[in-house]
């Protein structure tokens, strides 16, 4: 080696050693900070959806703390070449606080999010701060955030839980609250003939009890961060239904179809018994259970009456069944339990069910299932058939 290089080479190394002895004198001079601690003290919203590049402190700005008592977080701004920082921070007598000393994976020494793809959680690791990734499927479950309750005089509106106004039985023709699946006169319908008082009608739904312990979000976080799909198919469904609200890497499987035909049964109406029979399809279909949950058809679907004088009331909703044997057919193949509201009989739904929002049908896989229905031809040869197409983890 030359004279040169050992040159170079006793500097560098004396650098080194001078700049370990720093970090050591001026760690040893910084306060102790715990992440219990700075959770309280700057209100870190644990449990909190978080995406990449987003400040797990809910700001722009970085939290700061006096530098005469944190010196040691220097070192981060040393280790990035902060020039421009280590002149603020000498100049103000402030430093931005280091986040690696309470914090592990998924967040920088600055509170940033990072390495983190799709929506993410801020939650413990051990005894530090962690964002993480979403798991290869997350869901959670549908729930009112702002509704209506039936009362004597009219409609009460709440908002996650606190009455905004009341609204007298006259004026509830003319509420402004409508979507694609109710209006003024879907709620009035309600109030008159379905809801007793106590009643609830859902007008927005947040999510709640993830599958990944995250926190439960309102109406307006739920497009922000699983997009306006979820809202568009959670405004469809019951509420307290599961939604499935994000999955990554996955290959669709499709298991056996099974089908039936309509019949005829002009006892009951045949184009009665035809329009039943598509509208069992429309609940039904594009159906997605999440692992280990128990799923329902849609809510706003609605089906004609047929005089029968075996039913209770008089009446049923006849033509759900040759539908409902397809359903019967492609879910008890997967392995899955007879659905909820129905029978091993040719007559597949029981009386009392609603063929759309009351049948139920429980997924036992470890991922998601989806359920498709279509129809082929018309009249009393329709074909109806049923499918359960799976959703396989990589």
């Amino acid at each position: 080696m030359s004279s040169g290089w050992r040159k170079i080479s006793i500097v560098i190394l004396v650098a080194v050693l001078c700049l370990c002895a720093f970090f050591a004198v001026i760690s040893a001079s910084t306060t102790s900070y715990t992440a219990q601690s700075v959770v309280e003290d700057y209100n870190i919203p644990v449990g909190q959806s978080m995406f990449e590049n987003q400040s797990i402190v809910g700001t722009s700005e970085n939290i700061e703390v006096p530098i005469v008592s944190n010196l040691g977080f220097l070192s981060h701004q040393l280790l990035a070449l902060d020039i421009q920082g280590i002149l603020r921070s000498a100049s103000t007598g402030i430093v931005p606080f280091d986040f690696s000393t309470v914090a592990s994976s998924g967040i920088d020494s600055y509170g940033n999010v990072v390495d983190i793809e799709g929506p993410g959680f801020l939650t413990y690791e051990g005894d530090k701060l962690a964002v993480k990734a979403p798991d290869n499927y997350v869901w959670g479950y549908s729930a009112p955030y702002k509704w209506l309750v039936k009362t004597e005089s009219g409609v009460d509106v709440m908002e996650n839980g606190t009455k905004i106004k009341s609204v007298p039985v006259e004026e509830i023709k003319n509420l402004d609250y409508h979507n694609d699946y109710y209006n003024a006169s879907t709620i009035a319908s309600w109030y008159n003939y379905d809801a007793q008082v106590g009643s609830t009608f859902a007008l927005e739904k947040g999510m709640v009890g993830f599958s990944d312990g995250r926190n439960n979000i309102s109406s307006d976080d739920v497009p922000k961060i699983f997009g306006q799909d979820v809202v568009d198919y959670a405004a469809e469904y019951p509420t307290g239904s599961p939604i499935l609200l994000y999955s990554g890497n996955y290959t669709e499987e499709a298991g056996e179809a099974y089908g039936t035909s309509l019949g005829s049964h002009p006892e009951y109406g045949d184009s009665i018994r035809e329009i039943n029979a598509r509208q069992f399809v429309e609940a039904w279909n594009g159906t997605v259970i999440p692992p280990n949950s128990t799923g329902s058809g849609k809510d706003y679907v609605y089906f004609e009456s047929a005089s029968d004088a075996s039913a209770p009331g008089g009446s049923a909703a006849h033509g759900v069944c040759p539908s409902a044997r397809a359903l019967r057919a492609a879910v008890t193949s997967e392995g899955f339990d007879l659905p909820t509201g129905m029978t091993w009989d040719e007559d597949a739904v029981l009386f009392g069910y609603n063929p759309a929002r009351d049948i139920t049908v429980h997924n036992d896989y470890d991922y998601p299932v989806q359920i498709k229905m279509w129809t082929e031809g018309e009249g009393t040869g329709m074909g109806i058939y049923a499918q359960v197409v799976r959703y396989i983890p990589n």
